[in-house]
């Protein structure tokens, strides 16, 4: 299994990214999809529209939202896609839109997947 890391889509791509997925159910303003630079966009391990409007980027309802998200993961079928994905390639970014680089779904969904990939 390789390396998970998160990154901004707005930050410049770098070979080190490896596998580069879009986590963001939305598509990040600003970016055409020629230039993203994007292996794959998985918008469905995006959180849902509900938990994502409940949330509005809010820092101090960001335990709340990443507890209510990893909920939403445990029944999500998109997260076996990025497991497999980590077997099949030495390193893979999950690129999110967020402007807040410490409370976003990227920083909960990478804890999400290597805690159960090192089971």
């Amino acid at each position: 299994m390789g390396s998970i890391r998160i990154k901004r889509i707005y930050q410049e791509p770098d070979p080190a990214d490896g596998y580069r997925v879009l986590v963001d159910r939305l598509w990040p303003r600003g970016i055409k999809k020629e230039d993203a630079h994007i292996d794959l966009w998985l918008k469905d391990v995006g959180p849902s529209d509900g938990l994502r409007k409940e949330f509005g980027h809010d820092p101090k309802k960001f335990d709340d939202f990443a507890q209510a998200y990893r909920k939403e993961l445990q029944q999500s079928d998109a997260v076996q896609v990025l497991i497999d994905a980590a077997g099949e390639h030495d390193s893979m970014t999950l690129l999110f839109g967020a402007k807040d680089e410490e409370h976003n779904q990227a920083v909960v969904l990478n804890a999400y997947l290597n805690a159960r990939l090192s089971t």
